[in-house]
């Protein structure tokens, strides 16, 4: 992070301005970095602008570099600028090129928090300063901050990363959260299952070049998993999935799924709060398809799940999340579509339980690595998960 002292611009490590390990030293650390800095500059600008004291020690816990805010309408969004600053006179807040804005801070917290209407694009930069005096003490600049779509991804392998062949982002405007941390959306996908490729990187580049704003996912993809592994905690059936992942045994006939992942989808929906990204895509159902007859569920049984987690989702965020779900049942060329499994999540749509997905299905053998994609299939899979989600949107905005 690089921090502005005296004039001259000063970088530390981030745990130095982030880790509460550091928070007894900070002080200390920026008062020696401010007398480095003033032994730099000439005699005329130190009589011209003295450093003012006491130090001030400076977090900016949002924005974080690469983050992008949900826009609310075609054109603009809200972007949050929080953190917490120790004996400062004022704080003050840019985004871009504008003007300065001032921003309270609680005097018993010393935190501070402003919501900014900004213009749907970027990246913007942004820059956070504390004053003593009239003079500049700490300046905090954040490079790369975005408003534009967020979205969720969850299901088994194919919504993680598991493809042949890692991807990139050639916007350089598509980032991805792991649920704390925010970075440039290359492969694997933070958060996601997996060390492979994905389909994420093709559709933020997509939905970039339509709509001319950043675009990030927070990947939560477990390969491998049933819709039974994604059950809420305590949720029963009467056949396991043949992947055990937070299913255990419930008695004769019975077993019950922890609710593990569940959990950790809620963790990402709750990481971006309250209308923070746009939908969920959900990319699940070869585990499901043509399964043993032990593991092998009905397409009316994954109906039930499927809606069952769905609305388990909002219910817990208390808000109406979209959910957009594929048509995707493929486990070889020898069985590439599964009718019943198919059916079950076609009506998820015809219902309005869920927002209609790309059928995967379709992209067959040339496209494909055994049930995962090739890096052919993994760009086809993104553009179509890109051509679905933006037919909705146009719908969405005026």
């Amino acid at each position: 992070m690089t921090t502005r002292l005296a004039g001259r611009d000063v970088r530390f490590h981030p745990a130095i301005l982030t880790d509460s390990n550091f928070l007894p030293s900070r002080m200390h650390i920026l008062r020696g970095a401010a007398a480095i800095a003033a032994c730099l500059l000439p005699s005329a600008v130190l009589s011209a602008a003295p450093v003012p004291g006491p130090a001030t020690a400076l977090v900016v816990t949002s924005p974080q570099d690469y983050q992008v805010f949900q826009r609310q309408t075609r054109t603009q969004g809200t972007m949050l600028v929080e953190g917490k600053a120790e004996h400062a006179a004022a704080v003050e807040v840019r985004v871009g090129d504008g003007a300065w804005l001032a921003v309270k801070i609680d005097p018993r917290t010393h935190v501070f928090r402003v919501a900014l209407p900004t213009a749907a694009g970027g990246w913007f930069p942004v820059q956070v300063r504390l004053t003593e005096r009239g003079a500049v003490v700490v300046e905090s600049r954040i490079e790369h901050v975005g408003v534009g779509e967020v979205f969720i991804v969850a299901g088994q392998s194919n919504s993680a990363n598991f493809g042949a062949g890692r991807q990139e982002s050639i916007s350089g405007r598509f980032s991805s959260l792991d649920g704390a941390k925010w970075a440039i959306g290359n492969d694997p996908q933070r958060g996601g299952g997996g060390g492979g490729g994905s389909f994420m990187p093709a559709f933020g580049d997509a939905m970039v070049a339509k709509y001319n704003v950043p675009v990030a996912v927070a990947c939560c993809g477990i390969g491998s998993t049933s819709v039974r592994n994604w059950l809420p905690a305590g949720e029963k059936m009467s056949l396991p999935p043949k992947s055990g992942t937070f299913i255990k045994p419930a008695g004769e006939g019975q077993w019950v799924c922890s609710g593990q992942a569940h959990e950790m989808l809620m963790k990402r929906v709750n990481a971006l709060g309250q209308n923070g990204f746009r939908a969920v895509l959900w990319h699940q159902g070869e585990s499901d398809s043509y399964q043993d007859p032990a593991n092998d569920i009905s397409g009316g049984d994954y109906r039930r799940m499927m809606e069952l987690v769905i609305r388990a989702s909002r219910q817990k965020a208390g808000w109406e999340i979209p959910w957009i779900t594929a048509n995707v049942s493929y486990r070889s060329e020898g069985q590439p579509e599964n009718p019943d499994l198919r059916a079950a999540q076609q009506s998820l749509w015809a219902d309005g339980v869920a927002l209609q997905g790309p059928d995967t299905d379709k992209l067959r053998h040339e496209s494909r690595a055994g049930v995962h994609f090739n890096p052919k299939g993994l760009e086809a899979h993104g553009k179509l998960w890109a051509e679905k989600v933006s037919a909705w949107l146009d719908k969405v905005f005026p």
